[in-house]
């Protein structure tokens, strides 16, 4: 059995040798001279090694090794690996010492929209990373997080608050499911004790939707930007879809404009079909921006896109015209049109799987969205149709009458080439 005296009067060798201790646990002693204590043990069938750690000066004494053996004799016991379980220890401690070093993994590794990234990295670095960047992932408290959430709230910023919660929670969420042994403090931490208030996402009413473009044609601006906020009603495609579109991405012989998943919130190619109305906008844009790539150039760059608060700034206008008028149309968004044709659509009868291959979304959750990969096309084609034609007919104060399905023909031919 080894003791201190004799540790310190070991000599080290050409190679290295071991002094055995007792209860399996032993000394080596590298031709550099270092002392190692080690543990041999079999476990579930095959045998390993583990080091225990290095005697002397910045490392561990006799007696601290020997507890080291006895906690993995215990660990063996219970058909665990010492080893394996050192390994993930330090696989932890590197990876994610800090709340900062967690929160920049979770960035790197976590899935989400280019638009959400983006809003969620600038509260990161802007409200968390200066107070937490070093600050150990145990030693953040829901106490910590609720007084952070505070603070946020309190300058009169509620959703961003709560959006500080959310990726706490993600952060900590991430970190637990690669193996942290920690406690996830936005558990203990509801979204309605931080704030509440109510969501401003809404429809527009056939009768909204008259006002709007009535005012739409008054308010002063340029008249590319009135076309691509209609077109944005017409399509029901994102702003940031519009915005970022090219004149290579729109086929005018086919009617079709086809946004590559690059541009595309699930990263999927997706296929706009044109309705008459909405193919006489394009036209227009085309005539328009002269020779620049971008369907909506900025008005100072043509190399450039239209920015991304232009297409605000006019719905905050159309609404002001209105009310100086006493005309009843809420505030509404641009996100607000897309969800207009959407609701509209399914009210009036249309089937909801076209509907949602027009929003460009699907349900990974269900088998239903898992296997359902049709495209659709002429049946989104005469639904877009008569979408375009009920609104230009509410517009004019009109009713129209849509059909809910296309003209039944032959069925559609598939190629196996």
């Amino acid at each position: 059995m080894l003791t201190d005296i004799a540790l310190k009067k070991l000599k080290s060798k050409d190679k290295i040798y071991k002094v055995a201790d007792r209860d399996g646990m032993y000394a080596t002693v590298a031709p550099t001279g270092r002392i190692s204590f080690r543990y041999d043990y079999r476990v579930n069938g095959r045998r390993e090694t583990v080091t225990l750690g290095r005697y002397g000066e910045g490392g561990i004494s006799l007696a601290e090794a020997r507890d080291r053996c006895l906690a993995a004799r215990k660990m063996v016991a219970t058909g665990k690996s010492p080893a394996q379980e050192k390994q993930r220890d330090k696989r932890r401690l590197s990876a994610t010492a800090t709340f900062g070093d967690a929160g920049r993994v979770w960035f790197k590794e976590a899935k989400m929209a280019d638009s959400t990234r983006s809003m969620r990295k600038a509260v990161f670095d802007r409200d968390i990373l200066p107070i937490w960047d070093k600050r150990l992932l145990t030693e953040i408290t829901s106490d910590d997080l609720r007084a952070l959430c505070a603070k946020v709230r309190d300058r009169g910023a509620p959703a961003t608050a709560i959006h500080v919660r959310d990726i706490v929670k993600q952060v900590y969420g991430y970190a637990i499911l690669h193996g942290e042994r920690i406690a996830n403090p936005a558990d203990e931490v509801g979204p309605a004790s931080i704030a509440t208030f109510e969501a401003k996402d809404r429809a527009l009413s056939p009768a909204e939707i008259r006002i709007m473009l009535k005012e739409l044609e008054s308010v002063p601006t340029l008249p590319t930007i009135r076309l691509g906020l209609k077109l944005i009603l017409l399509t029901m495609v994102r702003k940031s879809e519009l915005l970022g579109a090219t004149w290579d991405e729109v086929d005018f012989e086919n009617a079709v404009w086809s946004i590559p998943k690059e541009r595309m919130k699930r990263k999927k190619p997706h296929n706009v079909y044109l309705s008459r109305q909405s193919l006489d906008i394009m036209i227009a844009l085309k005539t328009c921006a002269a020779n620049s790539r971008y369907v909506l150039p900025s008005r100072y760059d043509a190399d450039e896109p239209m920015s991304r608060a232009t297409f605000n700034r006019i719905t905050m206008a159309i609404v002001d015209c209105a009310k100086k008028q006493d005309l009843p149309l809420a505030p509404f968004t641009v996100h607000d049109l897309r969800r207009t044709g959407s609701t509209l659509l399914n009210e009036i009868g249309f089937n909801r799987d076209w509907i949602e291959k027009c929003l460009a979304h699907e349900d990974s959750r269900s088998s239903r969205g898992v296997y359902n990969k049709a495209e659709y096309e002429p049946q989104r084609r005469h639904m877009l149709q008569e979408w375009a034609d009920m609104i230009e007919a509410w517009a004019a104060g009109n009713k129209h009458a849509p059909t809910l399905q296309p003209i039944s023909g032959a069925a559609v031919i598939l190629d196996p080439i």
